[in-house]
């Protein structure tokens, strides 16, 4: 039977085309079942993107889940063979919640699990397939390596407590740099450790680029001589030209150990693939195996438009309506990012300057973290207070020093809290509110508003509230206080994950100059 290739969805045309480099690979073909008992998600929930699971009971009375995640059930379903190395490839979907509308989701996954006596051979081989799937699609791709062991490592100098080697490895996610500043600082975390992280964190660029600087870093390091050794390997394969390190690529060290990656394809907002090493999950599973494997996210990929060739001519930027953009757009200008118009009375929300390939769009402040985590712009200007509350999947490249103010908690003048009873707290801020009160183990109610916060505590709505203060005045002026201060806010310079692959040099140049401007005036 001929089937006319006419008649399949781009989906289709992926997921074959995938297969077909697996197979041709030595990978054989697995098929699962759509549900697993929810108690074995429940165990390693930590492994999972989202704790969020769907689940149903069967006709046995089981409490039974929906997949939300593949390489969980192979490796529960396989067994360890001696001296062999196991190479299965599959196509299936999975259900997580979309962050977007904060709902299940189905997923399309096609990817590959390689677990046994894995060696670096079969590593590369792994590394060079993950390549190769992005190549099929276009030629503006980039495969994104890092060592979680060396990373772990050096975070691990640091001598932080849980929840501050936490927030690190958050900020590690997010190229913040500042916040790690803060985080050792805060800490007593020694200097010359701080520096290291930071120093191996400034990695970042194709092979024969970075590996003078790993080894000059790591010197006599086993684990950064084998890392440098699959670079110098990669490098030398037809995908070499397109693999590039970047330490801020990261994942769970409870689960995965040394080399974990990304794929990013141009004109897609985030990664389209996902992989790396997972020793340590096959330990936590009572296995002896060692293992690696990733997955492309097939869906993703019907959104390239154009093959997903994007000539990335244009750096487009996000800035808050308002006297904060503005004093932001005045620090461009000085950078020598002017666009005509930009300050012209008018509805306009769009400029350009087709010379320096500038695009501007003036958007709602509290949106700007939307635009730039969906792609719609490459860099932006955004609170740290949205930051914190709606938590964007975007780099945090810069702290501006401008729009200073504090998130705090404020009250009546003499109110004392009575510990016995649950804390009614109103805030704008409810994810902020939660996190902070969560931090010190104090049980709230949160009533939700979106305005005219000050007046809740005045009525009786509301034992406190949290919000931003800048001066203070409106709490004065309506007998109230601050009695605690969550968290300093200013404006950030915040990126998308991928524009920095295909557009970091410009992105990267435009932040040094609002950098210098910002030490300036310190």
């Amino acid at each position: 039977m001929i089937i006319s290739d006419s008649v399949l969805r781009g989906s289709e045309r992926t997921i074959f085309a995938l297969r077909e480099l697996y197979q041709n690979a030595g990978y054989a073909p697995y098929r699962m079942s759509k549900f697993e008992e929810y108690d074995f998600y429940a165990r390693n929930k930590d492994f999972l993107v989202s704790d969020h699971v769907i689940t149903f009971t069967d006709t046995n009375g089981r409490l039974m889940a929906l997949k939300p995640d593949v390489t969980l059930s192979i490796i529960k379903n396989s067994r360890d063979v001696p001296g062999q190395v196991q190479r299965l490839y599959y196509s299936e979907n999975v259900y997580r919640v979309s962050r977007g509308s904060n709902s299940f989701t189905e997923i399309m996954q096609t990817g590959l699990e390689c677990f046994g006596a894995v060696d670096e051979s079969d590593l590369l081989q792994v590394l060079e397939l993950a390549g190769r799937s992005l190549k099929l699609f276009t030629s503006h791709w980039v495969l994104a390596l890092s060592d979680l062991t060396l990373i772990e490592r050096a975070v691990q100098a640091l001598r932080l407590s849980a929840e501050d080697t936490a927030r690190i490895y958050k900020a590690i996610g997010e190229k913040n740099l500042h916040e790690i500043d803060d985080i050792c600082a805060g800490s007593g975390a020694a200097a010359d450790s701080t520096a290291a992280l930071k120093a191996l964190l400034s990695v970042r660029g194709g092979a024969e680029e970075v590996l003078p600087r790993i080894r000059q870093l790591c010197s006599g390091d086993d684990e950064a001589e084998r890392f440098c050794v699959i670079l110098e390997k990669l490098a030398m394969t037809d995908i070499g030209g397109s693999v590039a390190v970047d330490f801020s690529v990261t994942d769970d060290t409870n689960y995965y150990n040394g080399i974990v990656f990304k794929g990013f394809i141009s004109g897609i907002s985030a990664a389209v693939l996902s992989g790396g090493q997972y020793d340590k999950l096959m330990t936590k599973m009572q296995r002896t195996s060692r293992a690696v494997g990733f997955a492309v996210y097939t869906d993703m990929l019907e959104r390239t438009g154009n093959d997903g060739e994007d000539d990335g001519s244009y750096i487009n930027i996000a800035l808050p309506k308002g006297r904060l953009g503005e004093q932001v757009y005045d620090m461009l200008v000085k950078a020598g990012c002017e666009c005509p118009g930009m300050k012209d009375n008018t509805r306009k929300l769009i400029f350009e300057n087709e010379e320096k390939k500038l695009r501007y769009f003036w958007v709602k402040p509290t949106d700007v973290g939307i635009y730039v985590e969906r792609g719609a712009a490459d860099i932006g200007i955004e609170g740290k207070d949205t930051l914190l509350e709606h938590q964007p999947d975007i780099y945090e490249l810069l702290d501006l020093h401008i729009g200073r103010c504090r998130m705090a908690v404020a009250a009546p003048k003499g109110y004392e809290d009575d510990a016995s009873r649950t804390l009614r707290v109103a805030t704008k801020y409810p994810n902020i509110a939660q996190t902070y009160y969560r931090s010190i183990g104090r049980d709230i109610d949160i009533i939700q508003l979106n305005g005219s916060i000050e007046i809740a505590p005045i009525i009786g709505l509301s034992d406190v509230i949290v919000d931003i203060v800048e001066t203070g005045t409106t709490l004065r002026e309506n007998n109230l206080e601050v009695v605690e201060t969550v968290v300093p806010i200013s404006a950030r310079v915040i990126a998308n994950k991928s524009s920095f692959r295909f557009k970091g040099e410009h992105i990267e140049t435009i932040v040094r100059s609002l950098a210098e401007q910002t030490e300036e005036k310190k």
